[in-house]
């Protein structure tokens, strides 16, 4: 499977969701198991490095200012949530966190931001075609912390300044 496989199953797993993470986190898996299971494996490989990858400070700020708080569980399942929103989103967000202020539409923090469900996925669906829990998928483990300079959560000064985008608009 490669990145566009990757990201059409993400794509057509939200759109046949309406948005709804855990619709999703359901639809993706009755996606997956129409596969053969090195090709769900595959994708959890991309999942997993996009999830990585998105372990950064900035973006962990940005789930703060979005989620009115964001504990490490809360960061972890904003992660998956941020990659079920697709390829522009999940880039843009990555590349400059403060733009999920042009690139969300509307956000209500009781539904969205979390995608806990869709982070288990592809184990689900592995399972459901195997039998088996899925292997290890031989890619590097996390960083213990995340990467770029820390963010003090708790003033709200710093964060209006560091994400003056998603402050406007969701905070103001």
């Amino acid at each position: 499977m490669d990145e566009t496989e990757f990201w059409e199953l993400v794509d057509a797993s939200r759109e046949g969701a309406e948005g709804d993470p855990e619709d999703q986190a359901d639809l993706l898996v009755d996606r997956l198991v129409r596969l053969d299971p090195e090709s769900v494996l595959d994708f959890a490989r991309h999942f997993e490095a996009r999830y990585s990858r998105a372990y950064t400070w900035d973006l962990w700020g940005a789930a703060w200012v979005l989620l009115d708080g964001a504990s490490d569980d809360a960061f972890d399942f904003f992660r998956c949530w941020l990659i079920g929103q697709g390829r522009d989103v999940f880039e843009g967000a990555v590349h400059d966190p403060d733009a999920l202020a042009e690139l969300l539409g509307d956000f209500d923090e009781e539904l969205d931001g979390d995608g806990e469900d869709l982070g288990y996925a592809a184990d689900e669906a592995y399972e459901q075609l195997t039998g088996a829990v899925a292997p290890d998928l031989g890619i590097p483990p996390a960083a213990a912390e995340p990467a770029g300079t820390p963010v003090d959560f708790e003033n709200e000064g710093a964060l209006a300044e560091r994400y003056p985008r998603l402050w406007n608009r969701f905070k103001e």
